[in-house]
């Protein structure tokens, strides 16, 4: 019996706050190719977890994510009619919402009921009994109460909404190649220990999920690497094969490029280990993987391997972080690095006398020193700037933990309008609620995870 056809996998979006009209040029390329395909969304990480952990605290309601109908509005007609199922992790603190809102797009947009899956189960504050999981937090974590706990489910119920007949899968906190490798799953029939299949489909996930990062985006570097047409960059299309060669490509029509360095680049993107990259699914080992340049913006991987899958599952923990107090002021022309540099120091010796003065707080001079220097504020005292900045805005943060002493902190910021070094200008300032997060691993048999169609 001959294989099935390659399976196309097109990604509309590479992160939250991602272009809302990237997907679109994408769908039309998957339908204009012909065959079978699935256009992927992956919008969610670490931090936009916690975000959303945070807004469901005081919505129960919310917790996708919120761009969720501005990504889908422009495809999903197109989608449904093509018969390309769509695949994101929309979900985030909520699948469900999530997946009900795409059920009231689809109505607004005349399409009728969809049959919409959600994946579920990676919330093991629902699953477990309380304090289950303080044993494996991290020491300066155990004891302290825990907002949520989420782990990185695989594949699998993916793959099963898709067999289903699912036209939308919604999900939360799944592995982000799992998005791909799913759809692999469901339309090639790999069996749950072909290893080196399923590290194939793993990397294809991979080189997908953080969209125009191996079309161009993150690699542009002018003069050294350089990207035509950045402006419009495409994002990438990755053409699999049943026995797991696959080809990176990108949508028609549109900027950016895709090279051996592009993929080069993405491919080691966040890997820890290249020998021994962990997932929910598969270790994929990338020791003799190649890169074939196959024509213009057609690049073949092949070679990854597999073994078996891990033990454990990473979970992501969010926990009460406290008020992030933060403040900016600007300051231009002669001695503008200095001046602010001053203003730095006033606001670091009022925070000393403060009640309760922040245990640390870090002052940037954001054109002059503010990517290095860390959050204590060693490097400020005495610390020698260049010359000759013409403008400089300095941002003062710290983590307080109240509001008051947050909003105490900022209206120091506030006071070097006139109490501060001269020409100081454009203050703002902004108190908010902060979730810090973590991550441990917990047993795979802790987990349950399901999905199912929602009604």
């Amino acid at each position: 019996m001959d294989n099935p056809p390659l399976l196309r996998i097109g990604c509309g979006a590479g992160f939250s706050g991602d272009r809302w009209d990237a997907g679109l040029p994408v769908a039309r390329t998957l339908v204009a190719r012909g065959g079978p395909a699935v256009l992927m969304y992956e919008t969610l990480a670490e931090r936009t977890l916690a975000l959303a952990q945070l807004r469901r605290r005081s919505r129960p309601d919310v917790g996708w994510e919120p761009s969720l109908a501005e990504y889908l509005r422009p495809v999903l007609a197109l989608c449904v009619q093509s018969g390309i199922p769509i695949v994101g992790n929309f979900g985030a603190a909520n699948p469900a919402g999530a997946a009900g809102q795409v059920q009231a797009l689809a109505r607004e947009l005349g399409l009728g009921k969809l049959k919409v899956a959600v994946v579920e189960g990676d919330d093991l504050l629902s699953a477990l009994a309380p304090g289950a999981l303080q044993g494996l937090l991290p020491l300066p974590l155990q004891g302290r109460e825990l907002v949520s706990a989420n782990a990185y489910l695989g594949a699998q119920e993916i793959a099963a909404a898709l067999r289903a007949g699912a036209q939308v899968v919604v999900t939360g906190r799944v592995a982000d190649p799992a998005l791909a490798l799913g759809p692999l799953l469901a339309h090639f029939g790999w069996s749950d220990d072909d290893w080196d299949r399923l590290a194939a489909g793993t990397m294809a996930g991979h080189l997908l999920e953080c969209g125009a990062q191996v079309t161009g985006g993150y690699f542009a570097d002018p003069g050294f690497k350089d990207v035509p047409g950045l402006a419009d960059v495409g994002f990438p299309i990755v053409e699999v094969q049943a026995d797991g060669r696959l080809v990176v490509t990108k949508a028609d029509d549109t900027g950016g490029l895709v090279d051996r360095r592009t993929v080069a680049e993405q491919l080691l993107y966040e890997i820890h280990d290249p020998f021994a990259y962990l997932t929910p699914d598969v270790v994929a080992d990338l020791r003799e993987v190649e890169l074939t340049q196959l024509g213009k913006d057609r690049v073949e991987v092949r070679g990854v391997r597999g073994h078996p899958a891990p033990a454990t599952l990473k979970a992501t923990v969010c926990y009460e972080g406290g008020w992030l107090a933060e403040g900016g002021i600007s300051y231009a022309g002669p001695q503008a690095a200095a001046r602010a540099q001053l203003a730095g120091q006033v606001v670091r010796e009022r925070a000393r006398r403060l009640p309760a003065p922040p245990a640390a707080l870090r002052c940037d001079l954001i054109g002059v020193a503010s990517v290095f220097p860390d959050d204590a504020g060693r490097w400020w005292e005495g610390a020698e700037l260049p010359a000759g900045a013409p403008e400089v805005r300095l941002r003062v943060a710290a983590t307080c933990g109240s509001r008051e002493q947050a909003e105490a902190l900022v209206r120091e910021v506030t006071a070097l309008y006139t109490c501060g070094p001269a020409g100081g200008g454009g203050v703002r300032t902004q108190v908010t609620p902060r979730l810090s997060s973590d991550s441990c691993y917990v047993p795979r048999e802790w987990l349950a995870p399901r999905w199912s169609f929602v009604q």
